[in-house]
């Protein structure tokens, strides 16, 4: 189906929780070419109180726009209004859907079936995210669907340094969750050989409406007992220590300032067992009464606060006054392939990998 230049409106129609019917229109346009001269697309996906827009770029995630209490429509991810500031990388992995493998493998190395495994060093002499071309760099098919897109990627064997052909499929639906909206990713992959695996999103959230507004005074919540140190390369030392008694102690909720370390988090928490039906983590803004619960089938939640927050990808923003941004990435373990211990994350031949992240926003009125 041909979407260039051309407006698709799918209706999808529902009853759910006691809600009224559920309309969603997805469209497309071009949006410009990366580096090596292919189209990127731009997505938008809307309902009659939410907007997502999606690009081809990265899988990504350019823009989630929810109301806050009084009603006002804003975005509550950082994004960038062209191509351009993610080709750029004013913000690193913004929005993107990032692999092989999200977060850090320790000197970008890893042992699978007796063989040595090299991948690209672009993170203090580790692999993070894939490497220096991973799946946030890539332009990915798209296929509109009834309330999203569907993402998808052939990923050659050698790419990055990974074993195997791996084919990986992203699905993103805006749908009605108790009445809210929520955002879903559902990951697809399958690998012709053994390989290692762990995909994520990294949205950096910011709840209020002004996007330079700091996220310290956010109220945070993650149901987590334990954590998983790491050395002074951010590796983890293959321990899991309790929270309890330490700065990393989310099992009540409080502001992001509380404790806050003096580099911000950073860090990778192991989830309690839950159901996909339980939230395992929650934000709230008290200003504009916007929440974000996030519902997931991993075991490890990334909870990122950069204390000196990053570079707006829209240059005409004003400067910001401290962290602005807090990502929730759900994943495996970093460095899982070096870490016995940690859940696996090997993908094998005749087994898909299959995961999913919802993401729902409320209203908190106080």
């Amino acid at each position: 189906m041909n979407m260039r230049r051309s407006i698709l409106e799918l209706l999808v129609l529902w009853m759910g929780g006691g809600v009224a019917l559920h309309a969603v229109t997805v469209t497309s346009q071009p949006w410009g070419k990366d580096p090596a001269g292919n189209s990127v697309d731009l997505y938008t996906v809307k309902d009659k109180n939410a907007e997502v827009q999606l690009t081809t770029y990265g899988a990504r995630i350019v823009s989630i726009s929810v109301p806050d209490k009084s009603g006002k429509m804003s975005s509550v991810v950082l994004g960038s209004p062209d191509l351009d500031g993610y080709i750029r990388g004013r913000v690193p992995f913004a929005g993107a859907t990032v692999g092989r493998f999200g977060n850090r493998i320790a000197g970008g190395e890893f042992h699978l079936d007796g063989k040595t495994y090299e991948t690209p060093k672009n993170n203090a002499g580790n692999t993070l995210h894939g490497g220096t071309m991973g799946f946030d760099r890539k332009v990915w098919t798209a296929k509109p669907t009834a309330s999203g897109v569907i993402m998808t990627l052939d990923s050659p064997d050698s790419d990055m340094g990974f074993p195997g052909n791996l084919t990986v499929s992203v699905d993103f639906e805006l749908r009605r969750q108790h009445g809210a909206p929520a955002l879903s990713i559902a990951y697809t992959a399958q690998t012709d050989q053994p390989t290692v695996i762990n995909l994520t999103n990294h949205s950096y959230f910011n709840l209020a409406n002004d996007s330079s507004t700091p996220v310290f005074e956010d109220v945070a919540r993650i149901d987590a007992d334990k954590y998983t140190p790491f050395d002074a390369k951010s590796i983890p030392t293959g321990a899991i220590e309790l929270v309890e008694g330490t700065p990393f102690d989310f099992r009540e909720a409080h502001p992001i300032s509380k404790s806050i370390p003096d580099r911000g988090y950073d860090n990778n928490f192991v989830l309690r067992e839950h159901k996909v039906s339980e939230a395992v983590a929650e934000v709230s803004d008290p200003v504009s009464g916007r929440d974000i619960q996030v519902f997931t089938d991993q075991p490890g939640l990334q909870f990122y606060v950069p204390k000196s927050s990053p570079p707006s990808p829209n240059m005409n923003m004003p400067a910001r006054r401290g962290p602005a941004a807090f990502c929730l990435e759900t994943q495996h373990f970093p460095d899982s392939p070096n870490q016995p211990s940690f859940p696996s994350t090997i993908l094998s031949p005749g087994k898909p990998f299959h995961s999913s992240t919802t993401y729902v926003f409320t209203i908190k009125r106080n």
